[in-house]
């Protein structure tokens, strides 16, 4: 018997087997499809996925043989990795000075008959190989020869895709990690923020207040300045954290509720103050779904359609159907509409559309990433229509 070589790219080699993960994984039925049809077309009674390690043959899919791995030193595979661009083929290892006492081709299911085609990675290293065995000796025809070589190159597809998932899933995780730390460097810096800003707010009223006599009308206008745009920063921390937040919504996390009940309790926490119609849906559907989610996408909705009307009347039109799958909801109101121009980028963060709303402050651009997040999360989609001057519609589903 003669041991097989070392590759002279071995360091390189194992480096790209380790890459894979498959080493001692549980057999796949995506690579057991593939040996039980090589043993069918090259018909043999063994077909196996061997990875060759650094001492030992290890099978990632095995028909016909009971060993999970046998050592590298006796493998016919670990020869077949010395060419790794044709077909390894030994008709009778029995006559084969490389095999002659070989432990593999002694015993009552000996190794006689070996056809291998090696695996290679994307980066073209031989890992091992994709190999049909028989007990006695035997040759494959010709197209036996290339059937063996397109379900070799299914194998190293497999491997591709199984790289490929192994870096998404590394890029989720790292994402997810980062996203976490996002969260908790807003959360604290919010928190180190709001309160000074609350500090502001306070000082500049009691300031107004303590000493408006002494104050002249430049000055109060400063301090209502300071007022202003401190209430302003607040109000961008807040939006900045339910955006962030808006993930930890769970669409598991279902309740049963009436939509028009839900609407009625969002309006009047929206306590409108100037002339408004609110025309709820005609039918009062019963919801499934996470409430608390669903609370913010509407507030949202319909506080902008208040903020930015430049109606005297302001209607807005909620509606509701349904689905097998899906609920479809639609707020649209009579307000100034936005530009054709504008319309594809609202629901990216910090994206405004220039507008000032009612009360004369201009948007963060904050809130609608946040309703398609939340649209998202519930397992649904979310666009828009608007006509400028008339209308503008959100139209947006949910996953039943």
């Amino acid at each position: 018997m003669i041991a097989p070589a070392t590759p002279v790219n071995e360091f390189k080699r194992m480096k790209a087997l380790h890459g894979l993960e498959l080493l001692d994984t549980a057999q796949e039925p995506d690579f057991d499809y593939i040996t039980k049809l090589a043993t069918y077309i090259c018909n043999t009674p063994v077909a196996l996925v061997t990875l060759v390690d650094e001492d030992r043959q290890w099978f990632k899919s095995k028909v016909g043989f009971a060993p999970c791995e046998t050592s590298r030193d006796s493998s016919f595979c670990a020869h077949a990795i010395l060419t790794p661009n044709e077909i390894f083929e030994i008709p009778d290892a029995t006559k084969d000075l490389r095999f002659v006492n070989n432990p593999l081709t002694k015993g009552d299911s000996p190794v006689i008959f070996y056809a291998g085609i090696p695996l290679r990675t994307k980066n073209k290293m031989a890992v091992g190989s994709l190999c049909v065995i028989d007990h006695k000796p035997n040759k494959l025809n010709q197209e036996q020869r290339e059937a063996l070589i397109t379900l070799g190159k299914q194998v190293e597809r497999l491997f591709e895709l199984r790289s490929v998932n192994a870096k998404l899933r590394a890029a989720k995780e790292n994402l997810t990690k980062h996203n976490s730390l996002l969260q908790d460097f807003a959360g604290t810096v919010s928190h180190d923020l709001k309160m000074p800003l609350a500090n502001l707010i306070l000082t500049s009223d009691i300031l107004k207040k303590k000493y408006n006599d002494e104050i002249d009308e430049k000055g109060k206008n400063y301090l209502s300045y300071l007022k202003k745009s401190s209430m302003s920063m607040s109000k961008y921390i807040t939006n900045i954290l339910t955006h962030y937040e808006s993930t930890a919504y769970d669409k598991d996390d279902v309740h049963e509720f009436m939509l028009n009940d839900m609407l009625e309790d969002l309006v009047d926490l929206l306590n409108i103050n100037y002339e408004c119609e609110v025309h709820f849906p005609e039918n009062n559907i019963e919801l499934h779904c996470n409430r608390s989610a669903l609370d913010q996408i509407f507030l949202n909705l319909i506080g902008n359609s208040l903020k930015y009307n430049d109606k005297k009347h302001t209607v807005i039109d909620i509606k509701a159907t349904q689905t097998a799958k899906h609920f479809e909801f639609s707020v649209r109101d009579n307000g100034r509409g936005i530009e054709e121009d504008k319309v594809d980028s609202i629901f990216t963060l910090f994206s405004t559309v220039g507008h000032l709303d009612k009360n004369g402050e201009r948007g963060h651009g904050i809130g609608l990433s946040t309703v398609q997040k939340l649209v998202n999360n519930l397992g649904g989609t979310i666009r828009v229509e608007s006509e400028l001057g008339k209308f503008t519609e959100f139209i947006f589903t949910i996953a039943r």
